[in-house]
Order: structure tokens, then C-alpha cells, then sequence
């Protein structure tokens, strides 16, 4: 019988493990970062819900496997996507590194002047482990609608095909978005 309740506990535990992460056609609960639990690398607050407006691609990241996707990272960058519809955010998970915080805010910094536009956050606590469901040791990739409605997700290195798929996914997502923004200029 205790290895019955064992058995029952165990697959409780791994269906819900295998369910917490985000499912593309579901939202992300609203997270904000400040303080003890993180920020912005370039100082203040962040809120998942500043990523609303615009397609996004949220890079979530050990340090330790930081170039694990960076040919991910490389595919975007050629796909030149629009700017004004289209924007990355990279979550670090300061938590999961045996690396000093002051040397991963260091090369944090330097990854912010080497590409401007992107949103560099730190996440202290790894609280997305715990509110998203994503990976506490390893890479996490999801692109957001404007309405950061989840269309894809991806864990761990992609693949070249799971690479594409993240690009045409941004593609098309950019695309629905200008389009519903000329409708709404129209009415």
C-alpha cells in the first residue's frame, strides 16, 4: 500500500511538472521583477506585461548554458525583422549559475550596449521557474504574439527546424500585427 501511495504521488507530481510550462495558444501570468527578486540590468523595475505591443521572442537563460542558442539568436538577426513590431527580451536566471552575480551583471552589461534594442532582465529568484513552469537549469525560448499570447515554445538547444519554426512564427506574428494595425487606422 506505501508503495502504492508512492507511485500515485510521483506521477501527481510528474503530470503537473509536465504541464506548468507555457502552451502556445495560453498567456503567462503577469511577473514583475524588482528588488530581491531582479530587474532590468539597466536599473528598475520589469513587468511581463511591458512586453505587450509587440511581438516578442523571450530568451530564458542559465548562464552557464549561455551560448547554448545563440545560432537561434544569429537566424533572427538575419531574418531582419520590423523593430517597430518586433522586440527580444533575455531573461537570466542569476539563481542557477555558480558564477558570481557581480561577473554575470558584468558581461550583462556589455551584451545591453552590444545590442540596444533588446531587453536584458535578471531574474534573482527564479521566479519564471516557479510562475512559468520553465526549465531552472537550462534554456528556455517562447515567442509572444502583441498580446503576449503564447505561439511558441521551445526547451533546452533547437533544433535547425525548431530554429525556423521560431522565425517564421515571429514572421507571421509581425505580419498579423501590422495588418491589424492598418485595419485600425482604417476605422
Amino acid at each position: 500500500m506505501k508503495t502504492l501511495r508512492i507511485f500515485a504521488m510521483v506521477a501527481c507530481f510528474v503530470s503537473v511538472s509536465v504541464l506548468a510550462y507555457p502552451r502556445p495558444g495560453g498567456t503567462l501570468s503577469a511577473v514583475r521583477l524588482n528588488g530581491k527578486t531582479g530587474g532590468l540590468v539597466s536599473g528598475g523595475a520589469w513587468t511581463s506585461n511591458s512586453m505587450v505591443g509587440k511581438v516578442r521572442v523571450v530568451f530564458y537563460v542559465d548562464p552557464d548554458e549561455k551560448e547554448l542558442n545563440d545560432h537561434v539568436g544569429r537566424a533572427i538577426d538575419k531574418a531582419e525583422l520590423d523593430q517597430a513590431y518586433y522586440g527580444s527580451v533575455a531573461i537570466i536566471k542569476m539563481g542557477a549559475t555558480w558564477m558570481p552575480g557581480f561577473a554575470v551583471g558584468h558581461a550583462l552589461k556589455a551584451k545591453q550596449k552590444q545590442y540596444p534594442r533588446a531587453v536584458y532582465v535578471k531574474d534573482l529568484k527564479k521566479q519564471l521557474v516557479k510562475r512559468w513552469g520553465l526549465a531552472d537549469h537550462g534554456y528556455d525560448v517562447i515567442v509572444l504574439d502583441a498580446q503576449s499570447t503564447v505561439l511558441y515554445y521551445g526547451r533546452g538547444k533547437l533544433s535547425e527546424a525548431h530554429t525556423k519554426r521560431v522565425v517564421d512564427t515571429l514572421r507571421d506574428a509581425i505580419a498579423e500585427s501590422k495588418k491589424n494595425a492598418a485595419e485600425a487606422k482604417t476605422e
